[in-house]
């Protein structure tokens, strides 16, 4: 007696557990025959263990009927010769609901495709793709109208979802593609259209109930009220991430809240509580273990990210020293692969070096960040920085020979890029 790996495969595939494929299957013989069915996990288990080989009646129609194809295709035996008659009933009523589909497979509601754990997957590679652009280059228009394409797709195809799992997952999809809609955004200072994307990625997360697509908008609503200079509800953001279950069961996600309210309190200039939440977010990094399997937009997120945010803490509470120390910890550690975070933070280091009146260091560093991104745009984020690193600049040493090289050397390449 062997395992049906042929129908484990399937079920998988649309990712139906025991319980959820019974009630698949009740819900197709109540349209087949108008009476409710009385199939149980102890049904399905019997399926897959193959001690049912060769399914009759009433379990034949609901397995067709919920997967689309007769039972052969399903790693069992055919019945024609062995199994006994059937109820007329039943078989008329299940020719009745499927001559749609044997007669013209491409017309009515019941030749839609079902939607299975392989379109969750195929999504979620494009999810991963997306992440990695970004990481790469920063928020652009392209990726933004990319993420909403896949966001678009994965709400509609949760409408044909073969189970709750999926459906869930789907929308979990939407939410996530959303949030980087919403994030290529902020990175490229579309602040307002940002805003909208994000009030989208939570309505879609909460209804996926998936705890993680609401950390991610929550981080993100915390980084666009520091933009918007709404300091207040930056803090409230990162504390509602901080009260999120992802954050409760993953220290790794506890830490970035963290990390996020300490920016939210140094921009209101309180500097105690700043450091505390510092503390808290350094000491639940220590307790995340590298090897638990995240998604990948959280991948920018570790040490070297953690003492890229802490230079911004300091900066901000008016410490340029201890602020180009983190900012050196964290170069000597983020990947390389990430160009627009290295360059901003190398803009960080450049303002903390100009504060501390190393003016011809800073030209050079930022120099180093323009380097970094050579062949692609700035995006929004990094060119409004070196906006400000402009007019620091001449605010410091407005008649040191090296502020009009740097001027005349990046100029037009910080406003046109």
């Amino acid at each position: 007696m062997g395992e049906n790996a042929v129908l484990r495969a399937r079920m998988a595939d649309l990712g139906f557990k025991q319980d959820e494929l019974a009630r698949q299957m009740n819900d197709a013989l109540l349209k087949i025959t108008g009476r409710p069915g009385d199939v149980s996990a102890r049904t399905v288990r019997n399926l897959i263990s193959g001690a049912t080989k060769r399914p009759i009646g009433r379990t034949r129609a609901a397995l067709e009927q919920v997967f689309q194809c007769p039972i052969t295709e399903l790693g069992f035996v055919s019945t024609a010769t062995a199994a006994p008659p059937e109820d007329p009933v039943l078989r008329r009523s299940f020719c009745n609901l499927t001559a749609g589909v044997l007669v013209s497979p491409l017309s009515g509601p019941a030749a839609r495709r079902t939607v299975g754990m392989s379109d969750v997957l195929r999504l979620r590679d494009g999810m991963a793709a997306l992440t990695e652009l970004d990481q790469s280059r920063g928020g652009h228009s392209a990726l933004e109208k990319a993420a909403l394409a896949g966001a678009a797709e994965a709400i509609g195809l949760q409408q044909n979802a073969a189970s709750q799992t999926v459906r869930q997952r789907l929308l979990s999809l939407g939410a996530h593609y959303t949030a980087s809609a919403a994030w290529s955004c902020i990175d490229a200072r579309q602040l307002d259209r940002a805003r909208s994307h994000l009030a989208e990625a939570l309505r879609m997360a909460g209804m996926a109930q998936d705890p993680v697509a609401q950390l991610r908008v929550w981080n993100s609503t915390a980084m666009l009220a520091h933009q918007r200079h709404e300091y207040g509800e930056g803090i409230a953001a990162s504390q509602a991430a901080q009260a999120t279950t992802a954050a409760r069961r993953d220290p790794m996600f506890s830490s970035l809240a963290h990390a996020r309210t300490a920016i939210g309190h140094a921009s209101c200039g309180d500097s105690k509580p700043a450091l505390r939440s510092l503390g808290y977010a350094e000491a639940a990094l220590a307790k995340a273990d590298p090897g638990t399997p995240r998604p990948p937009w959280i991948g920018f997120y570790g040490r070297a990210e953690l003492a890229a945010l802490t230079a911004i803490v300091h900066e901000l509470l008016g410490a340029p020293a201890d602020a180009e120390a983190a900012s050196h910890r964290a170069l000597a550690s983020l990947p390389k692969e990430l160009r627009r975070n290295r360059s901003m933070t190398m803009v960080r280091l450049a303002v903390a070096q100009l504060r501390q009146g190393e003016v011809e260091q800073a030209c050079a560093t930022t120099g180093n960040a323009f380097d970094l991104m050579a062949g692609d745009p700035l995006p929004g984020r990094l060119r409004t920085m070196l906006g400000d690193f402009h007019r620091n600049l001449f605010t410091v040493a407005p008649s040191a020979e090296v502020a009009r090289e740097w001027a005349d050397r990046y100029r037009t390449e910080w406003r046109t890029s």
